[in-house]
């Protein structure tokens, strides 16, 4: 077993791993949320033993799992990184990345988490894992158990698209569609799963599932042949996957492999800016709950559960946060649709909208990298709008007029 320890965000207490399971008993689930560390000086890695491409368990020595750790056989991570200098030069910077995690097996960067807490459901003996989730992190969950012998219990918002729902009942899931928000889900998610002893994987709760997160920064750090980027801008909803971004250039510095850490800028939707408006508070970081409103349902959260570590994580990177319109990430999913070729689910094109926000701001000798976390089929009814379906008679002249209209907008 790898050596680590348990540590509380806010007040800084350390416990064993088999001292606690979840939150810190003294601050309380929202303010004390864990971070597992490590003795840096009892890990020892190499460049060489990394691969591009590989999955997340080349980085099984700064993961908090056992070496006989149930390893899920889905290929998970080593998805594209892709490089776009037109783009680039377009908004003005010197380099611009793509971390695509579109392509992960149930096509969400929410894989990397449910990898790590399935692992950690086998190591401690449970036989039922739960979640609450707007819908990627059920999928995911349902997907990855679905071969193994845990019994899955979903909870999130009926109000999920469609497509994340059809996930769940194709992996034989329990799905248990609350009708309201994904924030009213998640607090019966946690009464239900205590009253049962079901096994947790929600976001924050569960310190592992940041474990697994950060390995997108770790391979990044890997793809770019450890010249890491000046910049990673990641959309924020619950604030474990930016936090996740910070925590893996963290643990690849602190090892030396790594020269320095991305400021980290985590971008919201305006209409669910939660950790956004703590952090522009400053310190201390305190939890501010909203009522949420926005197209992109994988970031609408209005009682953010990793807030402090989020708002700590970034600050200390260097980095800030920014928030982005409705109309803005509609935008940016047709372009980056049209200018890539990467389809984008509406948090995951966040991001990019984002960075088309602020690239006047970040400076034209700038290297960035933005997560594109989710693949735009997760939620096609988001893009309706560009959708122009109209009939065509079988009939050559009328194709040829379709045509011509075309070659007009040309």
């Amino acid at each position: 077993m790898n050596k680590y320890k348990l540590r509380c965000i806010s007040c800084g207490k350390v416990y064993e791993p088999d001292e606690i399971e979840y939150t810190c008993p003294v601050c309380g689930d929202r303010l004390g949320t864990l971070e597992v560390i490590y003795d840096y000086d009892e890990i020892k890695v190499k460049k060489e033993e990394f691969g591009k491409f590989d999955n997340i368990w080349q980085f099984e020595k700064i993961l908090p799992i056992s070496d006989k750790a149930y390893k899920t056989p889905l290929h998970i991570g080593g998805t594209p990184y892709y490089e776009h200098k037109k783009l680039a030069e377009e908004l003005g910077i010197k380099n611009l990345f793509i971390k695509y995690d579109g392509t992960n097996p149930t096509a969400s960067y929410k894989d990397r988490a449910s990898a790590l807490a399935i692992a950690k459901a086998y190591e401690k003996g449970y036989e039922i894992i739960y979640c609450a989730s707007t819908g990627n992190a059920a999928s995911s969950l349902a997907g990855l158990s679905a071969p193994t012998k845990l019994k899955t219990y979903i909870f999130l918002p009926a109000s999920a698209p469609i497509a994340k729902i059809s996930q769940l009942f194709i992996y034989g899931a329990n799905v248990i569609p609350i009708d309201g928000t994904y924030d009213e889900a998640f607090d019966i998610s946690l009464k239900i799963g205590e009253e049962n002893g079901w096994y947790c994987r929600n976001s924050a709760i569960n310190p592992y599932l940041l474990e697994g997160k950060k390995t997108g920064a770790l391979e990044i750090a890997v793809q770019s042949n450890w010249d890491v980027p000046d910049y990673v801008l990641v959309s924020v909803g619950d604030g474990t996957v930016i936090s996740s971004f910070y925590k893996g250039f963290y643990d690849f510095y602190k090892l030396g492999l790594i020269d320095k850490i991305p400021r980290i800028i985590g971008v919201q939707a305006e209409g669910a800016a939660a950790i956004k408006r703590v952090f522009d508070k400053g310190e201390p970081f305190m939890p501010d709950d909203i009522e949420t409103h926005t197209i992109a349902d994988s970031i609408s959260v209005g009682k953010p559960r990793d807030v402090i570590k989020a708002c700590k994580y970034v600050k200390a990177s260097g980095g800030y946060f920014v928030s982005v319109s409705d109309e803005e990430i509609l935008n940016a999913i047709y372009e980056l649709s049209t200018k890539t070729g990467i389809f984008a689910e509406p948090a995951g094109a966040t991001s990019y909208a984002g960075l088309k926000r602020i690239s006047e701001k970040i400076g034209k000798d700038s290297t960035v990298a933005i997560v594109v976390t989710g693949n735009g089929l997760k939620d096609v009814k988001a893009i309706e709008s560009f959708v122009n379906l109209k009939k065509v008679k079988p009939d050559l002249n009328a194709v040829r007029e379709v045509i011509k209209e075309y070659e007009n907008k040309i």
